[in-house]
């Protein structure tokens, strides 16, 4: 029977934690149970470094960016031995669940605690939107946004100096900012990890939309598949055009939360306490087929859901 559950967030930080650990806190006091946050993540856990949540205690953070339980990786989690003392120190409080709130790592983390006996269950928060056993995780939508504004920003000045303005932005593994951004800021191109990287073809076609009267382009190369600055290079040493870099990087992950963002954190939360309270541990919850659900770890392995192949091809046929 649950009575008491702990909520932390780990990893890289993203729009909509926040809002996750409101939902978390308030949903789960309305059902009867008291909450405990646990500070810095896996490694509040080894400092003993947690406090009681009530509902005044998460009052107006749903509109902030980062988390308010802080977060860190924890390298040492990896070890049996830390883990095991993580667990002791979750029954010591007597906590009977845990909602852990982050990426693949996270994950990863509270699979092993939940092979030491700590049932857990999992809210997909990463802005790379790269999980396994969930089509949407929390922060994608607001990073997107952000990179869309400052790529329509930037295009003013490509614009006015007939430049090719190179984008780098996060995705070490996984396309999906890039390409998304791409779609929707009309870039004339964009480099995935998913893809080997052609440059030379990437120059033919810059080269071929600037014949056909184009005075600037917008490139959007995802930081896994090439780095922006070699990118600019090729670029300068193999074509006639002017280009230039700008590197996004962590404006990506901070600011509030979009409307989407903060929506999907509320019934992500609403889907974890339930589960937990009918028994259904050792989860990831995920947007699947439009649909919340809460997926064993040991499916959700299987199920990885890639980039769209359609898009990306429509992203450069409109380009041009």
């Amino acid at each position: 029977m649950i009575n008491k559950i702990g909520v932390l967030t780990s990893g890289g930080d993203a729009p909509g934690m926040n809002a996750a650990i409101r939902g978390v806190t308030r949903y789960a006091i309305q059902k009867g149970l008291t909450v405990e946050g646990i500070i810095r993540g896996y490694e509040g856990l080894l400092s003993h470094e947690t406090r009681p949540l009530g509902r005044r205690d998460v009052g107006a953070i749903i509109h902030r960016g980062g988390t308010m339980l802080r977060t860190a990786r924890c390298l040492e989690f990896k070890e049996k031995e830390t883990q095991k003392k993580a667990a002791a120190y979750l029954r010591e409080l007597e906590i009977d669940a845990l909602v852990v709130i982050g990426g693949d790592g996270s994950m990863r983390g509270a699979q092993a605690l939940s092979r030491w006996g700590i049932p857990t269950i999992t809210i997909p928060g990463t802005i790379d939107n790269d999980m396994m056993g969930t089509q949407y995780t929390l922060g994608f939508d607001t990073a997107v946004n952000t990179v869309l504004e400052s790529v329509n920003k930037i295009r003013d000045t490509a614009f006015s100096h007939d430049r090719v303005a190179v984008i780098e932005v996060m995705g070490r593994e996984a396309g999906f900012i890039a390409l998304n951004a791409g779609m929707a800021s009309g870039a004339e191109a964009v480099l995935v990890p998913e893809h080997p990287v052609d440059l030379a073809a990437l120059c033919r076609h810059l080269e071929e939309s600037h014949r056909m009267k184009k005075l600037s382009s917008i490139v959007i190369v995802a930081e896994g598949a090439a780095k922006g600055a070699d990118v600019v290079d090729y670029i300068k040493e193999h074509t006639y055009l002017s280009p230039n870099l700008t590197v996004l990087g962590y404006v990506q992950r901070g600011g509030a939360p979009s409307a989407y963002d903060a929506i999907m954190a509320g019934r992500f939360a609403q889907k974890a306490v339930d589960s937990l309270l009918a028994g259904t541990y050792n989860c990831v919850v995920g947007l699947i087929d439009n649909r919340v659900v809460a997926t064993p770890y040991s499916e959700a392995e299987a199920l990885r859901y890639p980039i769209d192949e359609n898009l990306l091809s429509l992203v450069h046929l409109l380009g041009r």
